[in-house]
């Protein structure tokens, strides 16, 4: 299996590049094909311009996601954008490092989001979901926060992280149609012991080399609707 890692922490010294330190051996040692993309080591630009092209459909009118497709077809894109396809394209599975910063991914996993998942390679027309471009690939994320286990849920504090996630989980990986394994939680990272990092590491190895095993997360598939995307009735609706 070859797996990409999009890391996205800016120090490495955290537990969170203790986590994407530990996959890369854990999954190495594993038999598995490993290539990580450190955002902030590499000082990745996050920001979408019409610099992304070096030749455009429409030279007097940005329309960025009909440039990603006309650069995409034609090989002019920006080198930095083009490099992260072709390790995306060479992946089975695609894992995002990364802090929880204000219930969500730090901008510039977002701006990576935004520059590499290309419309026309990715996802486009009714490419989507299941029937996205990315479709037999596989995805997750592992996260780190300062926050305890107990202030998530539907009646916590924070509400559900999984709905916090939702924008990653179902609007970015399942939308361009990976399946999505179940996401992996490291709580209080900043506040606990050593000991108590060392256990949440050998969790997180142990999770690691159980993904390929993993059922993945259910969502809605593009055969559940009619032609309009309206929901088909059940069966037991008649």
């Amino acid at each position: 299996m070859n797996v990409f890692i999009v890391h996205a922490h800016p120090e490495p010294q955290s537990f969170c590049a203790a986590m994407k330190n530990a996959a890369v051996e854990t999954l190495s040692a594993a038999g598995h094909g490993v290539v990580v993309t450190d955002l902030y080591a590499m000082r990745f630009n996050p920001v979408a311009s019409a610099a992304d092209f070096l030749d455009r459909a429409d030279p007097d009118y940005l329309v960025y996601a009909l440039e990603q497709r006309h650069a995409y077809e034609t090989g002019t894109l920006a080198a930095d954008i083009a490099a992260e396809v072709e390790k995306l394209k060479a992946a089975d599975l695609l894992l995002l490092s990364f802090p929880l910063f204000w219930f969500s991914a730090p901008a510039i996993l977002k701006g990576w989001i935004d520059r590499v998942l290309l419309s026309g390679l990715t996802y486009g027309g009714k490419r989507f979901y299941d029937r996205g471009g990315l479709s037999g690939k596989k995805a997750s994320i592992g996260i780190t926060l300062g926050a305890r286990p107990h202030m998530f849920g539907p009646d916590a504090i924070h509400g559900e992280l999984e709905t916090m996630l939702r924008p990653i989980l179902r609007g970015t990986l399942w939308y361009t149609g990976m399946q999505v394994l179940p996401p992996f939680y490291a709580y209080h990272v900043p506040y606990i012991t050593a000991e108590a990092r060392a256990a949440v590491l050998a969790e997180w190895r142990n999770w690691l080399l159980s993904l390929q095993r993993a059922s993945p997360l259910s969502f809605p598939r593009l055969d559940d609707f009619d032609e309009r995307l309206y929901p088909k009735p059940r069966a037991d609706q008649g």
